[in-house]
């Protein structure tokens, strides 16, 4: 699987990357033999690039993710986790929600997700997530859904990033968000390596080549675009199909199966244009996919394999599904 260099920094990612926020039980509980072994498969299939986060699962993911790696060569692969969120206990180790979730991941509420993007805070919560992991280094550390808190995430949190990869405890800086404005504004003020974007450079969303492409590829700045199923839509367009986690209004649902009849007239699934789309803009490093079992994660490998002939593209731009400076 071809590697691909994060910015100015020496950190590479694959062009699949393993999205581990289901390990962290999100929605429902996954076995822990099961995401073990979803780690496992990624690691056949040629994956070297594996994102967490604290708050999937209130710690779970990134403590799943770091057993399963341990003894993996470090320098063989890139791990990526985030700030903005810390983890408080709670007394006498607090209990379950009544809905059986904590903010959509099926664990017990042990702890409380406080937003803290001050510059003591990005240091805790690198250093938490190190013990966690059982690592003694991230590769990246990206500032986690900043929109609210703008002026932190500035003004404290990223200059500690910049100390932490001074320190040799980080390997490259970045922010991941649901759009592009902000993060458009971290690659053109900072000297982020890498932005994690979610949901807007898809087939159903190209916003992102507005502003936030154009800006990284001519500074030399990385994107890793999540999110290229929007949430279900293209991966299964039907009625009762979800973008952007909500009901998918009638007008999406009638694009995306109109992207279906093109891609299918070309004997190619959807989701594997889905997944292709992004990968041909200089500017993107790799996708990022979330998946909780090995066959997810083997489904998404032969995706990726998958050829696409130029003929569709072609035809997505001459039935307007396409942005003119898309593919």
């Amino acid at each position: 699987m071809r590697r691909n260099r994060l910015g100015h920094s020496a950190v590479e990612v694959t062009d699949l990357s393993f999205g581990a926020a289901a390990i962290g039980n999100l929605f429902s509980a996954v076995e822990p033999g099961q995401a073990a072994a979803a780690v496992d498969a990624a690691w056949d299939e040629g994956v070297r690039y594996f994102d967490t986060a604290p708050h999937y699962g209130l710690g779970l993911s990134e403590r799943r993710l770091g057993e399963a790696l341990r003894h993996r060569p470090r320098d063989a692969y890139a791990l990526s986790t985030k700030v903005g969120r810390v983890l408080d206990p709670l007394p006498d180790g607090g209990a379950a929600e009544s809905d059986g979730l904590s903010e959509g991941f099926a664990v017990r509420a042990t702890h409380r997700r406080r937003w803290d993007f001050s510059a003591a805070g990005v240091r805790r919560s690198i250093e938490d997530s190190l013990e966690r992991l059982g690592l003694d280094r991230i590769d990246i550390a990206y500032l986690h859904d900043p929109d609210d808190h703008t002026e932190a995430a500035f003004a404290e949190a990223y200059p500690e990033l910049e100390k932490l990869r001074a320190e040799g405890m980080i390997g490259a800086i970045g922010a991941g968000m649901n759009q592009t404005a902000m993060l458009t504004r971290f690659v053109v003020e900072t000297d982020v390596d890498v932005v994690l974007c979610a949901g807007r450079y898809t087939l159903l969303d190209q916003s992102a080549l507005n502003d936030l492409l154009p800006e990284a590829a001519a500074r030399g700045r990385s994107v890793v675009v999540g999110g290229v199923f929007n949430s279900g839509l293209l991966a299964d367009p039907r009625l009762g199909a979800t973008y952007d986690y909500a009901a998918a209004p009638p007008n999406l649902l009638d694009r995306a199966l109109r992207l279906k009849a093109v891609t299918e007239g070309h004997g190619v699934p959807l989701r594997a244009a889905a997944l292709h789309y992004p990968l041909s803009h200089p500017a993107v490093a790799g996708v990022l996919v979330g998946t909780r079992s090995p066959d997810e994660v083997r489904d998404a490998a032969a995706l990726l394999r998958q050829e696409i002939p130029d003929a569709l593209w072609d035809d997505l731009r001459a039935e307007g599904l396409l942005t003119e400076n898309g593919h």
